[in-house]
């Protein structure tokens, strides 16, 4: 990964961002420069997994760079052709949603926009209680789209929430690989 540059971004699935924060740190390893991206809610909501101001911190001092977190500050991506790579972990169902309708409403949808627009690769880390429902039309097609990859996944607790969806956040940095090489890793399910 060295010389090239990753964009990162994190949306609101916040029971996994210790798992997300702890790859970040595995891909600055590989040398890779990080442009992090948080989505608004990401960037501004506390929750019992911890405090944003908290996790903003963290991020930037992993990465040492500034999170992007406004459709402004994501907007430049595009025209300057700034990442090799977007990674969106965790990447909700609402965000799924957006991808998949072409809706440009957060930083991160932003920068997925911009990266594609470059027919660079978009990894996403899919983390939704619904993927085996609402947001399962939104994976199929996404998983249909070009320049777009899957970090594998699967039900996270099939008694409890019977249409979750996560992905294996370990296999984060394999799926970019694979993507910088128009490789889907596989297997995707697991």
């Amino acid at each position: 990964m060295k010389n090239k540059t990753i964009g990162f971004a994190i949306t609101g699935s916040f029971c996994t961002f210790k798992k997300v924060i702890a790859e970040l740190e595995n891909l600055v390893k590989t040398g890779a420069n990080i442009m992090p991206i948080m989505s608004e809610n990401a960037y501004t909501t506390n929750t019992r997994f911890g405090k944003a101001e908290d996790f903003i911190r963290r991020i930037e001092e992993i990465t040492g760079n500034t999170v992007i977190h406004t459709i402004v500050d994501a907007e430049p991506i595009g025209p300057k052709n700034l990442l090799d790579a977007l990674v969106i972990a965790p990447c909700t169902g609402n965000t799924l949603a957006k991808l998949a309708g072409g809706i440009t409403d957060t930083a991160v949808t932003m920068a997925a926009k911009a990266t594609l627009r470059n027919q660079n690769p978009v990894v996403i880390a899919v983390s939704t209680n619904d993927g085996l429902g609402g947001s399962g039309k939104n994976i199929g097609l996404l998983l249909n789209t070009q320049n777009i990859y899957f970090v594998p996944y699967g039900q996270d607790d099939p008694i409890n929430k019977t249409k979750s969806l996560v992905a294996d956040m370990t296999k984060i940095i394999e799926t970019l690989e694979n993507a910088l090489s128009e490789k889907q890793i596989q297997p995707i399910l697991f």
